[in-house]
């Protein structure tokens, strides 16, 4: 019997990595904006096409930080069918979560039920809402053309979790550059990862050098004082190092995931539902998620490929507008989200998944349907 897990780092070659560390310690330079962090952030920069992105520790930190930088503060309002760190770090900067429902086909922020809630009344005791943060769930990208008219209707900050979306474009340009701020995951089950890490991209220079402050406890850059409360969240050059590893092979990282993607795809495409991707937009092989008919079917696949090896997950249950964490007066109902986080499964994706272990997890899916 295999043994397939849902997922699996992707691991440069050793010496590869060894390469980098070495750097690092003919440098005798280990963090504080060392030249390895340098080098990988002028790299993504050019690879990714975007300008004002500032490296940091884990994803996170990421989403904590632009919400400071770009002075989010009241209410956001977001997707509930996503990872808890999208909510939990609204709401360990003390801005409140607050839903709307996803779109059916792309599993995404609808920006409709967005406009709903915006043009619907507040209660009294509700803070006001000054952000969206829309998810681009599975690396599949947001109405993001939608979402700008919103923010500019309503005067609202968009920061995009992006944590899925290494290497997304729309419309031929990186969807890191729409909305005020993108923030990205390097956790090692990424697409690119640097072991633990993250990354913003700003909109504008004015946001990236108040964020590039508070990361360093929010000491000035030219030392002469601290403006303002600050944080430690730089990334070290040992993560630095994992990070110009992978990016060297990402071209060979992404093509095979985006093919074993689409091998799913091919052998699953009678019996599931996928989720419909941007029509102007690229894939990154990030995730493997399918819809079930019903919540009793997808426990019955999730059962039936466990005893035959295989870890699938709920990616994502529950709906996070469900905890009781985040029970609001005249909270919007997000029926889809409920619905789809009750019958959803991401089947395993990685880099050296070979093409016989895709088959046999299409076929235990098949067997239990």
């Amino acid at each position: 019997m295999m043994k397939i897990q849902v997922n699996r780092p992707y691991q440069p070659p050793f010496a590869q990595y060894q390469h980098y560390l070495e750097q690092a310690y003919a440098n005798k330079w280990l963090t504080n904006n060392g030249p390895l962090v340098q080098r990988l952030k002028s790299r993504l920069q050019e690879y990714l096409g975007v300008q004002h992105l500032l490296l940091v520790a884990n994803g996170t930190l990421a989403m904590q930080l632009a919400y400071r930088a770009l002075n989010v503060h009241g209410s956001a309002l977001t997707t509930p069918f996503t990872f808890i760190a999208t909510s939990s770090s609204l709401q360990w900067e003390g801005i409140r979560p607050e839903f709307a429902d996803i779109d059916p086909a792309t599993f995404n922020l609808s920006p409709a039920a967005v406009a709903n809630v915006l043009a619907t009344p507040r209660v009294s005791e509700a803070p006001p809402i000054s952000a969206i943060v829309p998810v681009h769930v599975y690396g599949n990208a947001c109405d993001v053309h939608a979402f700008e008219a919103l923010r500019e209707q309503h005067q609202l900050k968009v920061i995009y979790d992006a944590a899925h979306a290494f290497g997304i474009q729309v419309d031929g340009q990186s969807v890191l550059n729409f909305g005020d701020a993108s923030t990205l995951s390097f956790h090692a089950t990424k697409v690119f990862h640097t072991v633990e890490g993250g990354a913003v991209v700003f909109r504008d220079a004015d946001a990236l050098a108040r964020a590039e402050q508070m990361t360093n406890f929010g000491i000035q850059a030219d030392g002469s004082g601290i403006k303002g409360p600050g944080i430690n969240c730089k990334m070290s050059e040992a993560h630095a190092a994992m990070g110009l590893a992978v990016l060297d092979n990402i071209e060979e990282v992404l093509a095979r995931r985006l093919a074993n993607y689409q091998l799913y795809q091919h052998l699953l495409a009678d019996a599931v539902v996928f989720p419909s991707w941007h029509p102007r937009a690229n894939e990154n092989g990030a995730y493997l998620p399918i819809l079930l008919a019903s919540p009793q079917q997808a426990t019955q696949v999730l059962n039936h490929l466990a005893a035959y090896g295989v870890t699938a997950r709920r990616y994502f249950a529950p709906a996070l507008h469900t905890l009781a964490d985040y029970q609001y007066p005249a909270m919007a109902p997000c029926p889809v989200a409920a619905d789809y986080a009750s019958r959803t499964l991401c089947l395993p994706l990685y880099f050296d998944l070979s093409d016989n272990e895709i088959k046999y997890v299409c076929q235990l899916v098949l067997q239990s349907l």
